[in-house]
């Protein structure tokens, strides 16, 4: 089946699930509100295949997200707003117009002038789609996973001058923040005093990342992986001896936790 089919059957199913006839009663009941936390899971998803290395699982997830797309596509044309040949063209359009090198006769001296540009056409975007925008900030969704959002906070502030020279420089604020929680929880400060410096950690920590080039949500979701696997590894050399979690004194967990590092290596 080629391409243009497959994309041909698969909005052809949407629209049989949506008929008001003959449709599924619960496909016909969903809203664009109801499909989001669906379409988010979806995201994780394929996040999970990707970190797992996984083809097959990547290809079914994308499927799945695909599906959610498609699903919110059918409900926009019911609604006379838009298709999924609409969505299909704008991505197209908007990649041409911020790849001028590509597809254009437009040339660029290194990666860095490429980005300075790409970065230029976003901008000369948003200011046509809101050309009274009140903030910098305008436009980046309060709905992102926290740590995406800080990391795009600082780099759209980064844009405007207000940024750190290099890397280095953030470390002595880092340790300046973490002082800072010590001296709220030392003095018995309210808990909502702590709970915001924790935050201007995890703030300065994201900077940290930005600056190195990392995704923040992206290495935490990698540790959190890492600390999932090594903690169930832990689990079963504990079986192996004959002692439970719930029986393993912590220095049994700790001797564990670092044969399972030395597994790993």
């Amino acid at each position: 089946m080629s391409e243009a089919s497959a994309i041909h059957e698969l909005l052809a199913l949407m629209q049989r699930l949506r008929d008001p006839l003959t449709g599924c009663p619960w496909d016909k009941r969903q809203t664009w509100q109801t499909l989001l936390p669906y379409t988010l899971e979806e995201v994780y998803e394929v996040a999970d295949a990707v970190d797992g290395n996984d083809a097959k699982a990547l290809q079914d997830e994308l499927g799945d997200l695909l599906f959610q797309i498609v699903f919110m596509a059918q409900i926009a044309e019911e609604q006379g707003l838009f298709n999924f040949n609409d969505i299909a063209q704008g991505i197209t359009q908007k990649m041409q117009r911020r790849h001028p090198h590509i597809f254009g006769d437009t040339t660029f001296a290194n990666e860095t002038e490429q980005k300075q540009a790409w970065d230029a056409i976003k901008a000369q975007e948003r200011a046509t789609k809101e050309p009274t925008a009140p903030s910098l900030f305008a436009n980046i969704p309060t709905t992102l996973p926290t740590l995406q959002r800080s990391q795009k906070l600082q780099k759209r502030a980064a844009r405007v001058g207000f940024d750190w020279e290099h890397w280095q420089q953030v470390l002595p604020k880092i340790q300046e923040e973490l002082d800072e929680v010590v001296e709220a929880i030392e003095q018995g400060e309210p808990f909502s005093r702590i709970e915001e410096e924790v935050g201007d950690v995890i703030f300065g920590t994201t900077n940290l990342a930005r600056l190195l080039g990392v995704s923040a949500d992206n290495a935490l979701r990698l540790t959190n992986r890492k600390f999932e696997q090594r903690f169930l590894k832990v689990e079963v050399l504990l079986q192996e001896q004959g002692i439970s979690l719930e029986q393993a004194t912590l220095k049994q967990m700790d001797e564990a936790w670092e044969q399972a590092k030395q597994f790993e290596s």
